[in-house]
């Protein structure tokens, strides 16, 4: 007894199975996370060294090699990129894809422990960290108040609004950006030191050492034992300036009588605006694996908290990534319903009874709905590629319910009970049905197991795909008969051909007829699609209307604050001239915002970031990328800057990396290909990452005259150091507040910092006392880099090219026909990055997974059939689906991307499906019934078509409303419908002609093949 019988004959068990699947789905999908891609979980992780005040050059030589040296030895290591900055090298090591993280954190930390020894003494503890968030800011706000300044509403977000924000489940960062930090700021006069013969470094240190509370031991004290501090601590500005401090020729001086102590801000490194105001914004990012919607649920529920918490605050939210999410997800579930709902009309259109109609129907829902729990139990979510694999297998759930329900449909026109026909019909299309359903899953599967970037998408897709499938043939062989045997009524029509039926059957006797002439023309088809394919544009996944623009604003090495300020207020002025601008949110340069107390890491001031809000794409009269497009055609009216504009997304630009050890033959072959790729036609902003020189002040020591005064050059970067910028953080003294500390930093007033006289006249400790610096040393203005970029252990210039809408193939193409990059020099090489890299993978990894799932799908079909050869006529209709697929992304004008490649993957499995019902059948009625091989395969033709056709026309039905793209964004959704679409209708038209003259041949080969065998054998 197979499942079909046991079904119709004990109902109730199948009822509870699917009531409990439907329910166990139901609770999935309302724990499903909402999210707009699949998190890239790539394990990397990053060291950070800092050497404050070190230049990058140094710092390239003393500490970056050093480190990559070392973890040169790790294995599985695929990238290795530096930025080398003023004080800061950050190395960023990327593993092969299947590396456990947390393993790569403690490979990475044992090989920089290994380097330690080789490093600068003064270089802080190096900082090994991986990546605790993912994405962009989820949700922006600004914070104004008319009762704080703007050192304590900095402190208001630094303290109570982070934390309250860092309680909530999902939030992984949050991050202040303008504003200022609290800190005492004490400011010699030079006149007063050279006077007293004491240095600025010594004042900063005998500070510290005067202010101090430290542990004195333990007595004993009335039979009681007793601690003992020491305190020596101040709670003001004006308290320390009142403090005498010890000279270290035994004099003491007041604090205030040789500097100005002033509680204040520290320097500003980082400026925010909002429509060009000034203001103090916080982001909040998610962390790994959070779902964005519910990350962004929970921080606004507790804003709103805070709202009334404190009245006299005001938050305002000014940029969110949630909407495009929730847009997105919106349209791929109605897209869901849409198809669903098409899928079934064509069903009835064609059966004409609602009864049949209701049976195929109930296949949708449950076969759907229990995937929601089976991808939740995975660790998969809600996003683009899951709801889109429902979505284009949604004609494919109702296939074999159709397909079950037009046989039980047509035994009941030869005059039998619903009970019987149900029991014959679903024993007579188990086979095919279960051998369809098992090709699909062959199919899916090894694109579940494809490596790279493009894995990481293409394993979620597979295994959605391959679960419903499953789910799809547990309801196609336990409830649609099981129903169809309880709700079917005898039919009393007899069934006619209909003129479409007469006309196909007469095609089919002629393709039979003139075998020869079909397989010419089914190979100048296929000669045809090779060359269609080469028309192609390919790229990895086009650029989608986020409503949201990025705008990188890079001013002259060695432009201060102001000026980079000035600059990108003029780029704001252009930006919010554009219609469908909301706002536009400014923030000037790169560091993150202090907590308790710290100062936080500075930023390059140099460089802004625009953000501007859109609104959404269905009340604007422009895309996204045509915005942009005018966009860097205005910004060539703002003279002195850099601009790059995008969000970094893919499909938006495409980076041309050189790498070598000279860095003068790099930086000359990065100026030929920028020259040559400017004479490109129709491609946006070329910018290079090749830092322009910047202005130092660099001071040259005498050695023999500071060896005889005493004077190291040790004590000579103290003196500069301490005089221009502080202290090293963890050196300076701290002033204790109730809830925080603020550091006390000791340097030189703006103004004598502007003059370098001052520096000439700086003491510098010697052995007889201080002496001034410019009798000891020269000081001279020189050129040195801004930044040093490194990538696998060699210094690297990359050159940006942003598209402007075009392939990344196509410019590919164009970029590598550039005399520069043909004949590169022999210390110079390119490498393969970013989409280009991730392209290569994606072509590669597809390649093997469809060579992988044509295999399974042979394996699957030669162990249902006993047969090694019929299976290849099944696969015959592989083939001839590419001609249409190609030709429906060419009048489209999609390029051959990844979402294209995911359609054909469906695609691969749903022609598989058509041949499979034809020569099942053909098979089956020559076992069975004892009809010749051409009699057979006219009679599969006859029987199999229409459900065939039913198929096809749901299927194009479900995917329709993806296809036409009318809502949201359809840029990943659009190029996978129309592959399948186009596709289906050629594959379809074509194996119902050319699978039956196939199926004549391969049979044809096997009778000569038995015979030659048999001859051999008798002789």
């Amino acid at each position: 007894m197979n499942l079909s019988t046991w079904a119709i004959r004990k109902p109730i068990p199948p009822l509870l199975i699917f009531g409990l699947l439907t329910f166990a789905g139901l609770v999935g999908f309302m724990k499903l996370p909402v999210q707009d891609m699949p998190d890239l979980a790539l394990p990397t992780v990053t060291v950070t060294a800092n050497l404050p005040g070190a230049t990058p050059s140094a710092l390239e030589t003393e500490v970056t090699r050093k480190i990559e040296d070392q973890l040169a030895t790790l294995g599985s290591i695929k990238h290795m990129t530096s930025t080398i900055n003023d004080g800061t090298s950050m190395t960023v090591i990327e593993f092969e894809l299947g590396k456990d993280v947390q393993e790569a954190v403690n490979d990475v930390r044992d090989a920089v422990s290994s380097a330690r020894g080789d490093l600068p003494g003064d270089l802080l503890e190096p900082l090994i960290s991986r990546a605790t968030t993912t994405g962009g800011a989820v949700l922006t706000y600004q914070v104004e108040s008319a009762a704080m300044d703007e050192a304590a509403l900095s402190w208001f977000v630094d303290n109570e609004i982070s934390k309250q924000l860092f309680s909530l489940k999902g939030v992984g960062e949050v991050t202040r950006q303008g504003g200022v930090t609290r800190e005492i700021r004490v400011e010699p006069d030079p006149d007063q030191l050279l006077a007293l013969g004491v240095t600025a470094g010594e004042i900063s240190s005998r500070l510290r050492e005067v202010r101090q509370e430290s542990p004195g031991g333990r007595i004993d004290l009335g039979g009681m034992e007793q601690s003992v501090r020491t305190i020596a601590t101040v709670g003001s500005a004006a308290e320390i300036a009142a403090l005498d401090i010890p000279l270290a020729d035994g004099r003491h001086v007041r604090f205030g009588a040789i500097a100005t102590v002033t509680d204040t801000a520290a320097e500003r490194r980082e400026m925010a605006f909002v429509d060009g105001k000034p203001a103090v914004t916080f982001e909040v990012k998610r962390a790994t694996g959070a779902s964005e919607v519910a990350v962004a649920v929970l921080v606004r529920e507790r804003v709103e908290k805070l709202r009334k918490d404190f009245p006299h605050v005001r938050l305002r939210e000014i940029n969110d990534s949630i909407e495009p999410v929730l847009t997105n997800y919106g349209v791929s579930m109605h897209s869901l319903y849409e198809g669903a709902i098409l899928a079934v009309i064509v069903v009835w259109l064609f059966l004409r009874d609602w009864r049949a109609t209701l049976i195929s129907a109930v296949a949708l829902p449950l076969s759907i709905i229990p995937t929601f729990i089976v991808i939740h139990l995975l660790g998969y979510q809600l996003n683009s590629v899951t709801l889109l694999a429902l979505t284009l297998i949604v004609g494919v759930l109702v296939d074999d319910a159709i397909v079950e329900v037009e046989n039980i449909m047509r035994h009941l026109r030869d005059g039998k009970s619903a009970m019987d026909a149900a029991l014959e019909a679903a024993s007579e299309i188990g086979l095919a049905v279960v051998a369809t359903s098992l090709t699909l899953v062959a199919v899916f599967l090894p694109t579940a197991f494809m490596g790279g970037i493009p894995g990481m998408f293409f394993v979620q897709f597979g295994w959605t795909a391959a679960i419903a499938v499953l789910f799809s043939l547990l309801v196609a062989r336990l409830l649609t008969p099981m129903m169809a045997a309880y709700l079917m009524k005898p039919q009393t029509a007899v069934e006619k051909d209909g003129r479409i039926t007469k006309t196909y059957m007469g095609m089919v006797r002629w393709c039979l007829g003139h075998p020869v002439k079909v397989m010419i023309a089914t190979g100048v088809f296929l000669a045809g699609s090779v060359g269609l394919s080469g028309l192609l544009s390919t790229t990895f996944m086009g650029a989608e209307d986020q409503s949201q623009i990025s705008v990188t604003v890079e001013a002259p090495p060695g432009s201060g604050i102001g000026h980079t300020a000035w600059l990108a207020e003029q780029a704001r002025k252009i930006i919010s001239e554009q219609a469908g601008v909301r706002n536009v949110h400014t923030v000037i340069g790169a560091g993150s915002s202090g907590g308790m107390g710290e100062s936080g890491s500075a930023g390059e001031v140099r460089k802004a970031t625009l953000n501007a809000a859109l609104v959404a794409p269905d009340k604007r009269d422009r895309t996204q990328q045509e915005i942009e497009t005018e966009l860097r055609g205005r910004f060539r009216e703002i003279a002195g800057a850099r601009f790059a504009v995008g969000g970094g997304g893919s499909g938006e630009k495409v980076s041309l990396v050189l790498a070598g050890d000279d860095q003068h033959s790099l930086a000359e072959t990065a100026r030929r290909v920028m020259a040559e790729l400017r004479t490109l036609p129709d491609l946006g902003n070329i910018t290079s990452s090749a830092s322009l020189l910047r202005p130092e002040v660099i001071i040259r020591p005498d050695f023999a005259l500071a060896a005889e005064l005493g004077v190291s050059a040790e004590a000579l970067g103290e003196a500069v150091r301490i005089a221009t910028t502080g202290d090293y953080d963890q050196n300076l003294p701290r002033l204790d507040l109730p809830n925080r500390q603020l550091y006390i930093r000791t340097q030189f007033s703006p103004g004598e910092r502007r003059d370098l006289a001052t520096l000439r006249h700086l003491r510098v400790a010697g052995k007889n006392g201080a002496v001034p610096l410019g009798n000891v040393a020269t000081i001279a203005i020189e050129g040195g880099p801004a930044q040093i970029d490194r990538f696998d252990r060699s210094r690297n210039i990359t050159i940006d090219i942003e598209l402007q809408g075009r392939p990344t193939g196509d410019v590919l193409e164009q970029v590598d026909t550039l005399p520069s990059l043909k004949q590169l020099p022999p210390d110079v090489r390119r490498i393969e990055s970013g989409d280009a890299e991730q392209m290569s993978e994606l072509f590669e990894s597809f390649g093997l997974a469809m060579a992988a799932g044509v295999l399974c799908v042979f394996a699957v079909l030669v162990l249902l059939f006993h047969d090694f050869m019929q299976p290849l006529t099944i696969l015959a209709a592989l083939p001839l689906s590419l001609g249409g697929a190609f030709g429906a992304l060419a009048l489209t004008g999609h390029s051959m991307s990844m979402p294209s490649l995911i359609g054909l993957v469906m695609l691969m499995g749903i022609v598989t499906k058509n041949s499979i019902l034809l020569v099942e059948y053909a098979i089956m009625s020559r076992r069975e019934h004892g009809l010749g091989r051409t009699e057979a395969i006219l009679d599969a033709c006859h029987k199999r078509a229409q459900p065939i056709v039913m198929t096809t026309i749901a299927m194009v039905a479900g995917m329709a409303p993806m296809a036409l793209g009318l809502q949201g964004s359809a840029e990943f959704r659009a190029p996978m419908a129309v592959a399948v679409i186009g596709g289906l209708v050629t594959s379809t038209a074509l194996s119902l002609l050319v699978v039956p003259v196939l199926f004549e041949l391969v049979d044809e080969v096997k009778i000569r093949m038995r015979r030659a065998v048999w001859r051999d054998g008798n002789a």
